[in-house]
């Protein structure tokens, strides 16, 4: 059963190994292309808020007797304007999308280190990448709006460097308990 369970976990650890290292290889593109990878992120939150707004509408739809459908209807329509006006207007979106990641990355900043006082294993990792995720948050407030047409593929491609190096460092922490297993 023992070997059973550690070749599960080796093989596990590959394909997390793997994704870590794509994550790595993102966040170096992202460095070498900040405003394309700027414009990429503003496109993606634009079609998620017009996924979500169209979710809200349905939802709304089948709420038609209760009191909350309006309310549905109203956030339906405003996730789809603002959906829309980012799409029309991807560099300009790409303002409050560098103030909505400085928020975004004290979170995870503050849920890193949340995270790492609560583990054993890869403590050291989680602890610096909530450390860097904190400094690059404050970096983009700081720098906020002046720099918003690089920092936001930038800042996102350092993160996602720590975030797969840490990432890399667990899986291979955890493939090192798993050949014990084996």
């Amino acid at each position: 059963m023992a070997a059973t369970i550690g070749t599960e976990a080796r093989r596990l650890t590959g394909w997390s190994i793997a994704i870590s290292l794509l994550i790595i290889l993102a966040g170096i593109l992202a460095i070498g292309l900040p405003v394309l990878a700027g414009i990429a992120v503003n496109l993606v939150v634009a079609w998620l808020l017009l996924f979500c707004g169209v979710a809200h509408l349905v939802f709304g739809w089948h709420l038609r007797g209760a009191g909350g459908a309006i309310w549905q209807f109203l956030l339906g329509v405003l996730y789809i304007v603002i959906g829309v006006y980012l799409l029309m207007h991807p560099v300009a979106g790409l303002v409050t999308l560098t103030l909505a990641l400085a928020i975004y990355l004290f979170i995870e900043g503050v849920l890193e280190l949340i995270l790492a006082f609560q583990t054993q294993t890869g403590r050291g990792w989680l602890l610096l990448d909530g450390i860097v995720t904190l400094v690059l948050a404050i970096l983009i407030w700081r720098t906020w709006p002046s720099s918003t047409e690089w920092v936001l593929g930038t800042l996102v491609g350092i993160s996602m460097i720590f975030s797969g190096m840490s990432r890399l460092m667990l899986s291979l922490a955890a493939r090192h308990v798993a050949a014990k297993l084996a």
